[in-house]
């Protein structure tokens, strides 16, 4: 998991910019839920050999509840974002293959627990190469670069072994992608992102699409769907998923 001490940096950043004047410059906090549904396999590997799991046949796994945070702040044509989503899985399934985890044997049918947790941290920066105020509708799109940061724990306990086997490692994934916001009248706007990146047998794909709705000045609710297409394999670690599902929340603007 990341250090705290790499997270506070970020947000004194954002502050300092708060503080000087920009023309149409904003500073959003955003916290919601998430609701993710799992797909895809993970491994305990040892030099690349490892039995893939199956996370909804093998290891019957649950689906992620989790709180998410936001926070945004725009100057101009450009935008700065921080998110941090804890994902978090867990289940106990049949396996249905012969294999190892981490050179530890198992068996079909053996009964086993799984926990998957994962800590996203999602740095983004957005230039807008299209910004128009002059229409009824207001359209931006802007090119956005990002690094994803996955600190992900895998803990697996078949029945036949002595004790749990578990895996970590942490891998951070640059991507590249589009940002468009359409605001429909004051109170109301769409936005949709997403990007994409291959990088050293790792891969990350994040699209989301939401709503904004501000009642209330400064003030409003935000909801939508998002979905993660990733492949990390690290340091003893294979996790090939897709993560999909809705998310809803409060958001200040100032």
């Amino acid at each position: 998991m990341l250090n705290k001490c790499k997270v506070l940096p970020l947000l004194v950043v954002f502050l300092l910019f708060s503080s000087t004047s920009f023309a149409d410059e904003f500073l959003s906090f955003k916290g919601g839920y998430q609701l993710l549904s799992p797909e895809g396999t993970i491994a305990g590997t040892v030099n690349g050999i490892g039995t893939a799991l199956d996370l909804e046949r093998d290891l019957d796994l649950d689906d992620s509840e989790d709180l998410t945070a936001e926070i945004a702040l725009k100057w101009g044509n450009s935008q700065l974002s921080f998110n941090y989503l804890p994902i978090s899985f867990s289940g106990t399934g049949t396996l249905t293959v012969n294999g190892e985890f981490n050179g530890v044997p198992f068996s079909a049918n053996d009964t086993a627990k799984t926990d998957l947790d994962m800590d996203l941290y999602d740095i983004g920066y957005t230039y807008y190469l299209l910004n128009f105020d002059d229409l009824p509708a207001r359209f931006q799109l802007g090119l956005e670069f990002a690094v994803k940061v996955a600190d992900v724990d895998v803990m697996f306990d078949a029945e036949s072994f002595s004790e749990p086997e578990t895996e970590s490692g942490t891998v951070p994934i640059p991507t590249v992608g589009v940002r468009s916001r359409i605001a429909l009248a004051d109170f109301l706007g769409v936005i949709g992102r997403i990007g994409y990146m291959e990088f050293d047998d790792n891969y990350f794909l994040d699209a989301e699409a939401q709503i904004e709705f501000s009642p209330v000045p400064m003030v409003g609710l935000y909801a939508g769907y998002r979905y993660f297409d990733l492949k990390i394999d690290e340091d003893d670690v294979f996790v090939e998923t897709e993560f999909s599902g809705p998310f809803a929340g409060l958001m200040v603007r100032f």
